[in-house]
């Protein structure tokens, strides 16, 4: 079906989550079934009933073994206070839920109200705990990562591959998978548009980036959630990008490079400290 000149191509932006959340919330409870993707909801629930009475048991006694699981030290105790109450606890977007370099990028409190729509719509955020989840879904705060392993549990790739693959696979339109290697292994799109970022020295030779990787990711995150442009190629990928200020280009048949030549504009002074002391 051919589309008015008026709608968008589909898009989605792949997001991985972080480590750190921001807490609270102005949400209702936790309800899986107003989660997108409600595939995902059996493992969902046994998931989040699990952690929950991990959490719950470590805190009543020993929380050793919980913060063993978690891959958590003895100093981020209060962390199983957040899973002991999951199910009770206020929820926000999941856009605004997740901190951190990616996201302080994103800046998603910047947008405006049209702009945040466009990126609830196109954001989907990797989480070992729901599968996947879209921008504006509500969520609690939690602390559970890609290398967690509940007692009683394989691996995570082994519990989500099955259900993840199929629904991010049924995702329409172009996919940027802007994931990190841990959470892309949960599912991985095939066809997807994936994003290096590298930098590149004055005599032009190049390098991975890893200082500013999380930052420029979320930079051209945000330009692509926002953008009232049809993005339904690489190439589309690569000029949203420019206009952003991020030069970029293709690589192979599904992949945009990102081309640093300074720090991006927007980058915290101590990521560019850092990038001086490692030249």
């Amino acid at each position: 079906m051919s589309r008015t000149p008026r709608e968008k191509a589909p898009l989605t932006l792949l997001l991985p989550p972080s480590e750190t959340k921001r807490p609270g919330g102005d949400g209702p409870a936790l309800d899986l079934s107003a989660l997108a993707f409600p595939a995902l909801r059996p493992v969902r629930e046994r998931l989040v009933t699990a952690l929950t009475a991990l959490a719950t048991d470590a805190l009543a006694g020993d929380p050793a073994p919980a913060l063993k699981a978690l891959g958590l030290s003895a100093g981020q105790r209060d962390q199983l206070e957040l899973d002991a109450v999951l199910a009770t606890a206020p929820t926000s977007p999941a856009l605004f839920r997740y901190t951190g370099v990616l996201y302080d990028a994103f800046d998603p409190s910047g947008l405006t109200p049209a702009q945040r729509k466009r990126a609830a719509d196109r954001v989907v955020v990797a989480s070992a705990l729901f599968g996947a989840v879209r921008g504006g879904d509500p969520i609690p705060a939690y602390r559970f990562s890609a290398g967690s392993r509940l007692p009683g549990f394989g691996t995570l790739t082994a519990l989500w591959k099955p259900v993840l693959g199929p629904a991010l696979a049924e995702l329409p339109g172009l996919v940027v998978d802007l994931r990190s290697g841990a959470y892309a292994a949960l599912a991985p799109v095939r066809g997807a548009v994936t994003v290096r970022v590298l930098y590149v020295a004055p005599d032009g030779s190049r390098s991975v980036v890893s200082h500013f990787n999380k930052h420029a990711k979320g930079l051209l995150a945000r330009a692509l959630a926002t953008t009232t442009a049809n993005v339904e190629s690489p190439d589309d990928v690569v000029r949203v990008a420019a206009k952003a200020g991020l030069p970029a280009e293709r690589h192979g048949t599904h992949g945009v490079d990102v081309l640093l030549h300074e720090p991006p504009a927007g980058t915290p002074a101590a990521l560019k400290r850092a990038r001086s002391s490692a030249s």
